[in-house]
């Protein structure tokens, strides 16, 4: 009778997926952020077919035209440029560059940081430190000089500026990764992996680096928003992404002139990468705890009473 019981209680289980939506239900302030960054995502990928002619048409009639004239078009709310061009269009039109940027350099970023630090965790401690030397030498240098240096060198492009972003955030995730792969390989389960005859990577793969993952999952989603606030300062300064392409900090630096007079210019953009990076900093808080088994539990419990 127990069994049976014990099978029922297992197959009335939610699966993860339901799990992780109850517990995001639970979170308000985590849920608004899923919808705002799943919003920009759309845009981002629809954003340059479907207004992309209209965020590069000029009209010197409409040149700083202030926002929020309801009588005109939607795309005119909230204003146009210096050349007359809609500033909505062309912010959504913008996402699709400022998310390349910062998604690429996260991803190679994090995959080769994770790579590297489980190398240099599970290995011997020569190569161990022969990596984290390599990881104190590219942090020796600050990160945004190295970016203008090398862009001033090679040339502003979206290949060049997600090289160097990447580069710059590698020491980041190597650092953690090492770090964790160090007191997990410590302990029973990859101790028994070993005398099962597991081999290195088949221990690194399959047993240390899901244990890993959570963390880093919080970790590139934190870095998202700082590689795309990086990317708005270079494009600020005039070295990252050129016209006639679009981003949010070329949208600033565009404005920056116009300040006293067409303060819009430069507010909208900014306000786009400060929701942007909130909804992303919102998001990591409630990984860090959704994926914590320690702490999920209230999450847990929070979606269990509204759901």
């Amino acid at each position: 009778m127990s069994v049976s019981t014990s099978d029922t209680t297992i197959a009335h289980e939610p699966s993860f997926p339901v799990r992780m939506a109850r517990m995001l239900w639970a979170d308000k302030f985590a849920l608004c952020a899923v919808i705002f960054l799943l919003v920009i995502i759309v845009l981002a990928l629809i954003g340059p077919s479907w207004l992309g002619e209209l965020a590069t048409k000029q009209n010197l009639r409409g040149r700083n035209l202030a926002p929020f004239d309801w009588s005109r078009e939607w795309v005119w709310w909230m204003g146009a440029d210096a050349l007359g061009r809609p500033l909505l269009a062309r912010i959504i039109v913008a996402t699709q560059n400022t998310l390349m940027v910062a998604a690429g350099a996260v991803i190679l970023s994090s995959v080769i940081g994770t790579l590297l630090g489980l190398v240099a965790g599970f290995s011997s401690p020569r190569v161990g430190q022969v990596i984290m030397r390599l990881a104190d030498v590219i942090m020796s240098f600050p990160s945004l000089l190295i970016a203008v240096i090398v862009l001033y060198l090679l040339g502003s492009s979206i290949l060049n500026l997600v090289a160097v972003l990447s580069i710059t955030r590698i020491p980041v995730y190597l650092r953690t990764t090492r770090a964790e792969v160090l007191e997990i390989r410590e302990r029973m389960f990859v101790q028994a992996a070993r005398v099962m005859g597991a081999s290195q990577n088949r221990i690194l793969f399959r047993h240390i680096l899901p244990v890993v993952f959570p963390t880093l999952t919080t970790l590139a989603t934190l870095d998202f928003a700082y590689v795309m606030l990086a990317e708005s300062a270079l494009s600020f300064l005039g070295i990252g992404i050129q016209p006639p392409a679009i981003t949010w900090g070329l949208m600033i630096s565009q404005g920056r002139q116009y300040l006293t007079n067409a303060w819009w210019l430069s507010f909208w953009p900014g306000l786009a990468i400060i929701m942007t990076t909130l909804s992303l900093n919102l998001l990591s808080n409630w990984l860090r705890i959704a994926l914590d088994p320690v702490q999920r539990w209230r999450l847990e419990m929070k979606g269990r009473k509204n759901g």
